[in-house]
């Protein structure tokens, strides 16, 4: 057969190709949209259903906190039945309960429904990677872009969701917010099965059931107890949270050693450039959580600007995670991937020291300078590791990579927004415990002691965020260091090594 006779079915099969990736940045962007477009939506559908304080917070946490807690089975179990059909069953499960949350009729109705929607959510990630690293295995170029692509997908949605949430409050009902995830969810089911392959692990072994409970008591312990910390309701519960969740994490990683097929593949870590993109992965969430969450805080209750603005205004930080995401493999064309990885987080580093400024154009630019600088890790970072396992563990590889930016974006809410309280309370002596405190207490004082609460709290919360933002320049930069002497290539045949 004549290459003339081969050339139009190789190129039907790249175009097959390039529309399942098209398919598959469908979930990308709706779970990471899910997990910011209640934002804006949580006052008024807490209103309308008669929200306590407590509610209010398991509505917004019980979806992020699910998916958290079994995106590690859910990868592994895509390698054992199938990445596809996990995909599949995911998508139509995420569909129907966004229609059931949109109409809930309670509070408890809508905790529930988001808990499930966390569950098949945690099956769409690590399966939409896992097929992409699959469907390109066999040519670098293309899988390096696929993955950019994908990461671009996952960071312009969580950039999108309280922006495309705020246009639908002003015009319907909180329950839009849900119906956002419908149309794209069913089209995924309509065209998935004639443009998506089906990958599976050809000897994956039985799933081990123990594991699986076992790390999602750990990862739930783990995640609620930092979530505690952050809202300031005390050390003796979360501390015992964060104690119960080590211990069990503890008998997990024992337990997976002992297996001959673990749930999750520890002896990855071995290898220097592996482990050190992890902890990179985590290292960065952290800064770009915590720093997030100052600035949004600092939009609407020091600058004073509506939470629609404020979304407007922050969403540059999602969008140069996703330009820096999507140019990264052409800069790793011209330089080592390990290299590009160190210079965006330096310039990272660089961008977080400009929010240390007063200027708010300054402050928009450094959360976009320090976004656009973590692109090369999420792109470039998550394909070495997925180039680092055999296609039967992609669904493991993708689950750790996951779990990593969860657990970053968990314990910089937690670790830096305990920092930035305690720098505010201590700027304000006693005089104040947050910010939205002081706001509330102006509005019942005389007028010119209300102006001199909140001139003080104002400059305590920006003295807050100067520190916080001065912790995730040298988190960056130390990252920076870590990866820049983790040069050794990942151990993986030359050809599996992401080049762009």
């Amino acid at each position: 057969m004549t290459s003339d006779a081969l050339r139009p079915a190789t190129t039907t099969r790249s175009l097959r190709t390039w529309l399942g990736l098209a398919v598959l940045m469908l979930p990308t962007l709706i779970v990471a949209m899910d997990l910011t477009a209640l934002l804006l939506a949580l006052p008024k559908l807490s209103a309308d259903l008669g929200a306590t304080a407590v509610e209010q917070l398991w509505i917004s946490d019980s979806y992020g906190l699910t998916v958290a807690a079994l995106v590690i089975t859910m990868g592994t179990l895509g390698d054992r039945i199938g990445r596809r059909r996990l995909l599949l069953i995911g998508a139509g499960a995420f569909a129907g309960l966004s229609l059931l949350a949109a109409l809930a009729t309670g509070p408890l109705m809508l905790i529930g429904l988001r808990a499930l929607l966390g569950v098949a959510g945690a099956t769409l990630t690590p399966s939409t990677l896992a097929l992409i690293t699959n469907m390109f295995r066999d040519d670098d170029h293309r899988r390096g872009r696929a993955i950019a692509v994908w990461a671009t997908c996952q960071f312009t949605g969580g950039a999108l969701g309280p922006v495309l949430a705020g246009l639908l409050l002003q015009h319907f009902w909180w329950g839009s917010v849900f119906l956002l995830a419908v149309p794209p969810m069913l089209l995924l089911l309509v065209a998935g099965p004639f443009l998506l392959p089906e990958f599976r692990a050809p000897q994956p072994g039985r799933l081990d059931l123990a594991s699986v409970g076992l790390s999602l008591v750990a990862v739930l312990l783990l995640i609620y107890a930092l979530k505690q910390a952050v809202s300031g309701g005390g050390a003796v519960v979360p501390g015992v949270a964060f104690v119960l969740g080590t211990v069990v994490g503890v008998a997990f990683v024992r337990r997976q050693r002992r297996l001959a097929a673990p749930l999750l593949d520890l002896g990855l870590l071995r290898n220097r450039t592996f482990a050190a993109i992890l902890v990179a992965l985590v290292g960065a969430g952290i800064a770009m959580a915590g720093t997030g969450l100052l600035v949004t805080q600092y939009l609407q209750g020091v600058r004073g600007f509506s939470p629609v603005a404020s979304a407007v205004l922050f969403a540059p930080m999602g969008l140069g995670v996703a330009v820096g995401t999507l140019t990264a493999p052409a800069v790793a064309r011209r330089v080592a991937p390990i290299t590009a990885i160190a210079g965006g987080l330096g310039v990272s580093a660089l961008g977080s020291l400009l929010v240390l400024t007063e200027s708010l154009p300054l402050i928009l630019a450094g959360i976009t300078v320090l976004a656009l600088g973590t692109g090369p890790l999420f792109a470039l970072g998550t394909g070495l590791i997925m180039s680092a396992v055999p296609p039967a563990r992609a669904g493991s590889a993708a689950s750790m990579s996951e779990t990593g930016n969860y657990f970053g974006g968990s314990l910089g809410f937690a670790l830096l927004g305990v920092l930035a309280a305690f720098v505010y309370r201590t700027r304000m002596d006693g005089a104040s415990d947050s910010l939205p405190a002081a706001l509330a207490a102006s509005r019942r004082l005389p007028a010119g002691q209300a102006v001199e609460l909140l001139v003080d709290a104002r400059h305590a919360f920006t003295a807050s965020l100067t520190v916080t933002a001065l912790v995730a320049a040298v988190i960056l930069a130390g990252l920076a260091l870590l990866i820049h002497a983790a040069r050794r290539p990942v151990a993986v045949p030359e050809r599996d090594v992401v080049r762009g």
